[in-house]
């Protein structure tokens, strides 16, 4: 067996099964890291949320001087038309993504005019709901717009969440809280952050070194409309140390608990509970 889940991909005019090979030794994402990426869930027979996604792949083409040539509602379209290619109840990932073919002026600079898009659907279970990771604090900073195409979801900037991660399971944990180059804390490694004390939620406002992530967005907007004080603000590591909750959101696990940051042990509470149902309830009204 193949090491990959059950996957189906368009590009060119059809699906293809599988793996493809798309590109080749002289493409120019594949040695200049031309290439950026949206994640969307499919599950139960819900979406949700997929047009923002399908929106934000072409604007990280932008950002990344790529030339977007399919529109938000064709992406659309396609993921509803491949859902359909597995068995029903599958719960898939969902991968809208662009890259440069060809230099353009340069080695360096991409050809625009090159830019390729493929939409790759695969097998990829939901995490259980309480299932939850611990975490402790990244040895690597996010980088800021200065540096780095932060603005995007830019494949080029993942070797660096890769290393947090890496060096997060070394030291026995699941993931990491990282910080930003003045201090504070941006998100983890792999998702946004959220903690509550004293019945308030808080979360790292965005600033530019991380993406204001679209269930991010979300979750806040169900908390706030559902009565729940939400602030976003500048946050530091003492701080979550001293969280009564800790918990996340994002388009992988959509909301999960983090039971345990360093040596202090936490209990999915009741505030990321309510975040969890507001949203699951979201979802299957976007049915």
């Amino acid at each position: 067996m193949a090491w990959y889940s059950q996957t189906w991909s368009w590009f060119e005019g059809e699906w293809h099964e599988g793996n493809p090979g798309l590109v080749g030794p002289r493409t120019h994402a594949l040695w200049q890291a031309s290439a950026v990426f949206d994640g969307a869930r499919h599950f139960d027979g819900v979406a949700p949320d997929l047009d923002r996604h399908a929106a934000r792949v072409n604007r990280s083409a932008l950002a990344l001087g790529l030339k977007p040539t399919v529109t938000p509602e064709f992406i659309v379209e396609k993921t509803l038309e491949g859902a359909k290619k597995f068995a029903p109840g599958t719960a898939l990932y969902v991968k809208p993504m662009y890259w440069a073919e060809a230099d353009g002026p340069s080695t360096i600079i991409a050809d625009a005019e090159s830019t390729q898009f493929c939409l790759c659907l695969f097998e990829a279970a939901m995490p259980p709901a309480a299932a939850g990771f611990t975490v402790t604090q990244g040895i690597y900073r996010r980088p800021t717009m200065e540096t780095m195409p932060t603005d995007s979801k830019a494949g080029c900037l993942y070797p660096n969440n890769a290393r947090i991660l890496r060096a997060a399971k070394a030291a026995g944990f699941d993931n990491a809280l990282v910080l930003d180059m003045l201090g504070n804390v941006a998100e983890t490694a792999t998702s946004n952050i959220f903690m509550a004390k004293d019945g308030v939620v808080k979360t790292p406002a965005p600033n530019g070194t991380f993406l204001n992530g679209i269930t991010r967005q979300r979750v806040i907007g169900l908390m706030r409309g559902a009565g729940i004080t939400v602030e976003e603000c500048s946050l530091r590591y003492s701080d979550f140390e001293q969280a009564d909750e800790i918990f996340t959101s994002g388009n992988y696990s959509k909301v999960m608990p983090v039971t345990r940051i360093d040596n202090v042990t936490l209990q999915p509470g009741p505030l990321y509970r309510k975040a969890r149902e507001l949203y699951m309830d979201f979802a299957k009204s976007a049915a």
